[in-house]
Formats: C-alpha cells, sequence, structure tokens
C-alpha cells in the first residue's frame, strides 16, 4: 500500500482530543458519573490523553479504565464460531452501574469492535449510558453504531486504510491514509 494522504499531525490531534475533552465534560454536565474506558492499543493511550485534558480542564481527575480486545481478523483467536473478536482483558477497577462509560478507540470503521467492547462492559454491570469517542470516524459500518465524539470524519473506499500512530506506541502522532 502507498501512502496517500498525511491527514492530522501531532498539532491536530492535540486539537482533536482537546475539543473531544470539552465536549464530554459539556454533554455530561462534568465528569462525576463518567468513566473513560480506552480501548487497547491505542485507544488506551487516547483515553489517557483525553483523561490529563480532562483534569486540566475541570480541576479535577476522571475515572479511567482499559479493555484489551483483539481486533476482527481471520488470523487470530476468535470467541466462537461466527468470527467475533476476543475480549482477553479488562482493566476496569471501577464499577460500571449506573454511570456513564465513555469507551475511546482511534478508528471506527465497521463497529465491531466497538460491539465487543460494549459486550465486555456490559459483563461488568449496567452502566447509565455508554458513549463513544473516536479520534476517525471513516465510515463503512456494518452495525448500526455511531460515534458521540469525533476528532475528524474522513470518508474512505473499502480498499483505503487508515494508520493511526500515537507517541506513546510509535514515537510519533500522525494519521495517514493508505491506498
Amino acid at each position: 500500500m502507498a501512502e496517500k494522504a498525511n491527514i492530522l499531525d501531532e498539532q491536530s490531534i492535540k486539537r482533536a482530543l482537546t475539543r473531544i475533552a470539552h465536549e464530554i465534560i459539556e454533554r455530561n454536565k462534568g465528569i462525576e458519573q463518567c468513566i473513560l474506558v480506552g480501548i487497547k492499543t491505542r485507544g488506551a493511550f487516547l483515553a489517557e490523553r483525553l483523561a490529563k485534558r480532562i483534569e486540566q480542564i475541570e480541576g479535577k481527575a476522571i475515572k479511567t479504565g482499559e479493555l484489551d480486545i483483539t481486533l476482527y481478523r481471520d488470523d487470530l483467536s476468535l470467541k466462537n464460531g461466527i468470527d467475533e473478536p476476543l475480549v482477553q482483558d479488562v482493566d476496569i477497577t471501577h464499577d460500571v452501574t449506573g454511570k456513564k462509560v465513555i469507551l475511546v478507540d482511534d478508528v471506527l470503521y465497521t463497529g465491531r469492535t466497538v460491539r465487543a467492547a460494549m459486550d465486555a462492559v456490559m459483563d461488568l454491570g449496567r452502566p447509565a449510558q455508554i458513549q463513544l469517542a473516536v479520534l476517525i470516524d471513516r465510515g463503512h459500518r456494518e452495525l448500526p453504531i455511531r460515534a458521540d465524539y469525533v476528532g475528524k470524519n474522513i470518508p474512505t473506499s473499502s480498499s483505503e486504510r487508515i494508520v493511526v500512530k500515537v507517541l506513546e506506541k510509535d514515537g510519533l502522532d500522525t494519521v495517514t491514509i493508505f491506498e
């Protein structure tokens, strides 16, 4: 695959996350009943960044957690014979019952990863609400799932690929589209 375009750079990602942080605070009228849950790998790093921004804005910490979900790929372990993603590890130490759980991921594509993450959260309790924050929404949904907070909408063809790199994992912050 060849690089088609660099969509977001470090500053653009920071601005998008700052905007999402403000939207989360505004929509939820504060953060008291909220828990940010990052979907590993890059969603977990983005959730930590959002938590830091929210703490800077609100002056108090927001509760956080992580979910480790194997993406929908045919070369990875599957939950069952119908090709559902496997939830590998849940690191949410807070009770989700009655809380607003905000799932955080890097790219929203088919919606299957988010569905698996919602199932994992529901196994922990009954949240009052589950919201979704993504850095990139690229379309092509297979399930009726939409993000509540979006850094950038990037319409793509199904032959294109969005690659998100984060400093904590990849050494730089960038979002690139490949064709």
